[in-house]
């Protein structure tokens, strides 16, 4: 008996650190946008479109990220507080704000490298 729990135990612990059923991201990239929506965000923060601000579909509200458009360079620290993108091929969407720091405004879309900023 006391094997089977260590083994049960052993199993839980390897699949907790192999990430299964983590929202624990890496630095990924692909393609953002950025939104404009109504009053609230998924989290229940007001929506500000001047704000530094990030929707994704798992990482957990509150998360900050460094986004660096990859055809200009120009970077910007967002907070993710709400749910998306939900438009295929996506890999963020950011507010309005983090939009023009990024200077993808008239773009709408661009490349985006995304790296997690450690909480201080």
């Amino acid at each position: 008996m006391r094997f089977i729990k260590f083994a049960a135990a052993a199993a839980a612990a390897f699949v907790m650190s192999a990430g299964v059923g983590s929202v624990e991201a890496k630095d990924f990239s692909g393609k953002a946008s950025w939104y404009q929506m109504g009053k609230r965000t998924a989290s229940g923060a007001r929506y500000n479109p001047d704000g530094l601000t990030a929707a994704h579909r798992s990482l957990p509200f509150g998360t900050r990220l460094k986004v660096t458009n990859l055809r200009n360079g120009k970077t910007v620290h967002v907070t993710v507080n709400d749910r998306g993108p939900f438009t295929g091929g996506r890999v963020l969407d950011v507010s309005r704000g983090a939009a023009r720091h990024l200077g993808m405004i008239s773009a709408g879309v661009t490349r985006v490298k995304v790296q997690r900023v450690a909480s201080n």
